[in-house]
């Protein structure tokens, strides 16, 4: 049983590890390369518009995991 458990904690270890350097933190968040290639253009009309690839996860979705749910307490009893 020991021996199982430490097999299961050095693969899981081996397995974090291998993956931690496969990802790269750019300016953006963390995705699979450094530098984000982005299509960037002005449309007929003149607006900019930057296109750039999906990250794996941007700083907006993790900000937006752990920040708490507004209390959204009307005040009302709920008995």
């Amino acid at each position: 049983m020991l021996i199982r458990d430490m097999k299961i904690i050095i693969l899981s270890i081996l397995t974090l590890t291998a993956l931690s350097f496969t990802a790269c933190v750019n300016k953006h968040g963390v995705s699979a390369k450094y530098y984000s290639d982005c299509n960037e253009y002005y449309d007929l009309q003149g607006y900019y518009h930057k296109d750039c690839d999906n990250d794996i996860i941007t700083y907006e979705e993790i900000e937006k995991n752990f920040t708490e749910p507004e209390n959204k307490n009307t005040g009302k009893n709920v008995y």
